[in-house]
Order: C-alpha cells, then structure tokens, then sequence
C-alpha cells in the first residue's frame, strides 16, 4: 500500500476526528455528557427536535442506536421523555433540570478546547476550515445517499465564543 494514503484529506480528517473526539471527552466527561450526546443536546436545547426519530436524522445516525443513547441518557438523568398529547404512540424528549444546568458549562469548555485547537490558525483560517469542511460533509452526504444535512453545520457558530 501507498504511504501517501496517510496524507489523503480522509485520513487527516479521521485523524483530526479522533483527536477532536478525545478532547471534547475530556471536557465534556466531568460534567455527564459524551461527545455522543452533543447533537442530541443542541437539538432540545435549540428546540430543533424532539422525538427520538427526528433527533436520529439531526444527529445522522439510525433510530436503533439512538434509541440507546437516549435510554442510557434517560437512566442517567439527562433527559425526560413524556407522551405526545397529539399522539399516543410518540414521546417527546426535554432536557432535566440538571442537564439545562450544566449546559453552559459545557458549551465553554468546548469551545475552549477548539480556542486551543485552533491556536496559531488566524479567524480567518478558521472560517475558512468551516466552510471547507461543511463542503465535504454535503459532498460525502451525497456519496453515500445521506439525507443532506439535518442542520447541525447550518447552527450559527461563532468561533470567537
């Protein structure tokens, strides 16, 4: 095999991936949450979903897994999950007090951790490697007959918070 393989944009963004992913674990981990759980926290936070189908597209993954993430995050007191008075058969989901509270918290550490990450990269560079990188996630969506983009790379980011 080829060793420029390693130097493939898919390569360095997997690696980039997992570096990020270990980060956001370590600031996230203290206070309750995975780095699984961010889709799931900006969609009720933002009111973007509430059902357990609708947060599996925002998050991209299958109901399956979602429904045990959302079962695990239940059970460790994360979220609630009520009865859609409209229908019967669907629950609505609502972050718990204790969740909302640590929000804050949360969304500082993370985006300390990209402050550092992203140390010695101008704003401009940064903006940039946003839309370079919301670029190749529609165009894999496409690649692989994804639903475009539920949204979570369309979330204003600011990347001076």
């Amino acid at each position: 095999m080829d060793g420029q393989v390693l130097k493939t944009p898919g390569h360095l963004v997997s690696l980039a991936a997992r570096a990020f992913a270990r980060l956001n674990e370590a600031c996230l981990g203290p206070l309750g949450f995975g780095v699984g759980h961010l889709p799931v926290l900006v969609a009720l936070e933002n009111g973007v979903a509430s059902t357990q189908r609708d947060l599996a597209r925002f998050a991209k993954v299958e109901q399956p897994p979602m429904a045990q993430m959302l079962a695990r995050m239940e059970r460790d007191g994360l979220i609630t999950r009520t009865r859609d008075p409209l229908d019967g058969r669907s629950s609505r989901i609502v972050l718990t007090p204790a969740a909302r509270e640590r929000l804050p918290q949360a969304s500082a550490s993370l985006f300390e951790g990209n402050r550092e990450a992203m140390a010695g990269f101008s704003e401009e560079e940064q903006r940039k490697l946003v839309e370079l990188l919301s670029r190749l996630i529609d165009n894999l969506d496409r690649l692989s007959c994804a639903e475009p983009d539920a949204g979570v790379t369309d979330i204003d980011i600011d990347i001076d918070e």
